[in-house]
């Protein structure tokens, strides 16, 4: 087979899971093999511009679709945030009112089609950030979880306690003022964060220092079962997961009045 042939071949078999359809006067849809993980197609629709070049865009559905499972507030937050402006960059793709285009010269229109699916595809991405949550969202996610749980003014981040040995080598997430006895929160997002918290109690508890204390992880099953086991002995309360808002929310405020 020649180059020629397999240019052809392979012409003809993508052209063939492509099937544009008239969605209005000066509207068309475009059917390509693009689908989210959940199998619903990308909404693709085809526009010609004043111009005589074309504008490649959703109509809005790709955040609409997204919002059923996420909250699309946090896509523009923090490290989020930053990737999701760094893929609209990258991508040459616009944004108005929820609506994602790319404006493409009549002769660029099908690398504007392909380049618009990548686009999408990378947004969608964005959404493995809720459920795997790498360990900088993390963090953003769990400060975020506290501040709208009790006041800030309660909240002390990097604490070290006073009158331990050593005290600035075991250092507290965060001291959270307000119930009978400090309460020291530890975010745990995996196992090497697991066996540090279980150091800092242990040592802690070793100094005889007075408190309760709260560990909340970015996956419990993650961690090894001798590091869960152990740190579960140190801590008073655990939280599976910041999936289980309500259930930090109950468990922190019943510490902390």
């Amino acid at each position: 087979m020649t180059r020629q042939d397999l240019q052809s071949l392979l012409c003809k078999m993508m052209c063939a899971d492509v099937v544009v359809d008239a969605a209005s006067d000066d509207l068309w849809r475009v059917t390509t093999p693009f689908v989210f993980p959940d199998g619903d197609g990308y909404s693709l629709y085809l526009k010609q511009l004043p111009s005589g070049g074309w504008r490649v865009g959703d109509l809005g559905s790709t955040l609409m679709h997204l919002s059923y499972e996420n909250d699309i507030g946090k896509f523009r937050e923090g490290s989020r945030g930053r990737l999701f402006a760094q893929i609209l960059a990258d991508s040459e793709l616009s944004e108005e009112d929820g609506e994602f285009f790319i404006d493409t010269p009549a002769d660029g229109l099908g690398g504007g089609v392909f380049r618009f699916g990548q686009a999408m595809t990378r947004l969608h991405d964005l959404t493995f950030l809720n459920r795997l949550r790498v360990e900088s969202t993390f963090y953003e996610d769990l400060r975020e979880a506290l501040k709208s749980t009790v006041d800030e003014t309660q909240l002390h981040e990097g604490y070290v306690v006073a009158g331990v040995p050593k005290a600035a080598d075991y250092p507290v997430d965060y001291y959270i003022e307000g119930g009978a006895q400090p309460l020291y929160l530890f975010g745990v997002p995996n196992r090497d964060k697991a066996r540090l918290a279980t150091i800092i109690l242990q040592h802690l508890i070793g100094a005889n220092v007075e408190f309760n204390s709260m560990i909340v992880f970015q996956n419990s099953a993650e961690i090894h079962p001798r590091d869960l086991s152990r740190l579960m002995n140190a801590a008073n309360d655990m939280v599976d997961s910041l999936d289980a808002l309500p259930d930090l929310q109950r468990k922190l405020l019943y510490r902390v009045k």
